[in-house]
């Protein structure tokens, strides 16, 4: 299982990697945002929201008001998401 220090070791190593300033990453905001799309939608929705969220946040100028509007748009919408909408 993993740790809280283990995952936050390994999302700073990535952000060194990708070349991202991990000041300007929400860890807790997109692990909130994959929580509301795996329990509201589909599990598969979860890394798949955090990618379009980040994918968004570039198309719009990116930094961190970019990521959270995007996040708070991904989440709106899991958590309004039900078994009556498309698919």
């Amino acid at each position: 299982m993993t740790t809280p220090a283990q995952l936050e070791s390994w999302v700073a190593a990535l952000c060194v990697e990708l070349q991202i300033d991990l000041d300007e990453v929400d860890i807790q905001g997109l692990l909130d945002v994959a929580r509301d799309a795996a329990h509201s939608v589909t599990r598969p929705a979860a890394p798949l929201a955090t990618f379009l969220i980040g994918y968004a946040a570039a198309q719009h100028g990116g930094g961190a008001d970019a990521v959270a509007e995007a996040s708070r748009k991904a989440s709106d919408l899991a958590q309004t998401w039900t078994e009556e909408m498309p698919g």
